[in-house]
């Protein structure tokens, strides 16, 4: 179908108000792993500090396992209820959970339950965030005309991206003023407690958003089913294999350069945390920078011949990259604003072609458990296995994820102006 030529004024502040509530979830989760190397071990025995890392860094992975049991539920809810109404429900679970973090007492003051305590935050911060990816990603497709998804579709990683650049800019500036004991004792808290501040702000900006009509006129559909799960692999048996192909490489490519890379830099090849907030946070401006211009190329030329540049620049380039995580700025901010930049191809219209797959009684469900179960098992996992493995073993790891993933974007059919089912 021809792409119109009409003009079309963006809903802004609805694309922004929608996307909001995941900016509050995806800062959590990027200052979790900033700042770990700070508070591991006050949650942790502090006796051995790599213990205590990888503890952390398990905890981080743990919460990933909880994400499809939150995209199935809370993808089901949004199927049945709508998806405003789950959207308001994840935003509470993330910050809670935040706020949970940053008032938790140390090991040394309560033991066990400090760790206990920051288990349950992050399985609550997981099931949230397992909705929160599904459901967003649903309406931002839903309330866009055909011509302009790929648009749309760029607010949800213009958000993504403000909340990680605002998660390193903190970073830098504590790492700046306060020195490493400081952080250690208490600076770690504060960006956990912003994020308390910031999930209100969001759930006060959803507060107005209008249910979609796509919901509306389908929700009858979603009430008759039943097992919707078996339904998505009994009837849409490719579209789950394409979703989970291609966001093999996506979560591979948002942990490895967006949280993974952080302290892999710092820990295990001496680079400066300073330096490694400031490179971080360069190419994040310079991946929110993208996001819009290559939704309205992928409106324009396609998604298929985008995302298989992609596929193509990261199995070529993610070892030769992996040479230059070492100390000096220039080396990392060259890391960081190409692996970030290519990234772009795919986060851009990543809401879009997610729900071009599933029809809308499917949609949450479909999307929020095969997308998370996905997650789960190589995203959340990937600080841990960089942590394990070492940079050499993991860069090619990443390689060979891009060319599964190029196979899968073959057997993609174009859907530049198609209606959504």
């Amino acid at each position: 179908m021809a792409v119109t030529s009409e003009k079309h004024r963006l809903p802004v502040r609805t694309l922004v108000a929608s996307s909001a509530g995941n900016a509050v979830e995806w800062y959590d989760w990027g200052i979790y792993t900033a700042f770990s190397i700070y508070f591991a071990t006050q949650i942790f025995p502090s006796g051995n500090e790599a213990a205590a890392l990888l503890s952390t860094f398990a905890t981080f992975a743990l919460a990933f396992f909880f994400r499809p049991l939150g995209g199935y539920l809370l993808g089901r809810f949004a199927d049945l209820r709508g998806r405003r109404t789950a959207m308001l429900l994840t935003i509470v679970l993330m910050s809670g959970g935040s706020v949970v973090i940053g008032l938790l007492p140390t090991f040394e003051q309560v033991g066990w339950l400090s760790p206990a305590l920051l288990v349950l935050a992050r399985i609550a911060q997981g099931m949230a965030l397992g909705g929160e990816v599904s459901n967003a990603s649903a309406y931002l497709a839903e309330i866009a005309p055909a011509s302009h998804r790929g648009r749309y579709s760029s607010f949800f990683y213009i958000s993504t991206g403000a909340a990680v650049l605002i998660a390193s800019l903190l970073g830098f500036f504590l790492s700046r003023n306060l020195d490493k004991a400081a952080m250690a004792s208490y600076g770690w808290r504060i960006p956990f407690l912003i994020g308390g501040v910031l999930g209100l702000i969001g759930l006060w900006l959803r507060r107005e958003l209008k249910e979609t009509d796509q919901f509306e006129e389908n929700k009858a559909k979603a009430e008759s089913l039943r097992n919707p799960l078996l339904t998505t692999v009994r009837e849409h048996p490719k579209a789950v294999g394409q979703l989970i192909g291609i966001t093999l490489l996506s979560t591979l490519s948002f942990y490895t350069f967006f949280s993974a890379l952080t302290p892999f830099a710092v820990k295990t090849k001496g680079a400066n945390d300073i330096d490694v907030f400031l490179a971080l946070s360069i190419g994040t401006v310079v991946f929110i920078a993208l996001q819009y211009p290559m939704g309205w190329t992928a409106d324009r030329y396609g998604r298929k011949p985008q995302m298989l540049v992609w596929a193509a620049a990261m199995a070529l380039l993610v070892v030769p990259l992996s040479t230059l995580v070492k100390p000096g700025l220039a080396n990392l901010v060259v890391v960081f604003t190409v692996g970030l930049g290519l990234y772009t191809a795919i986060t851009s219209i990543a809401p879009a072609i997610m729900s071009e797959l599933f029809p809308t009684e499917l949609r949450g469900l479909g999307i929020g458990a095969w997308y998370n179960l996905t997650v789960a098992l190589f995203g959340g996992t990937a600080p841990l296995v960089i942590q394990a493995v070492g940079g050499t073993v993991f860069f090619w790891y990443v390689a060979v994820a891009a060319v599964i993933t190029f196979l899968v974007v073959l057997t993609l059919p174009e859907t530049r102006g198609v209606p959504l089912s």
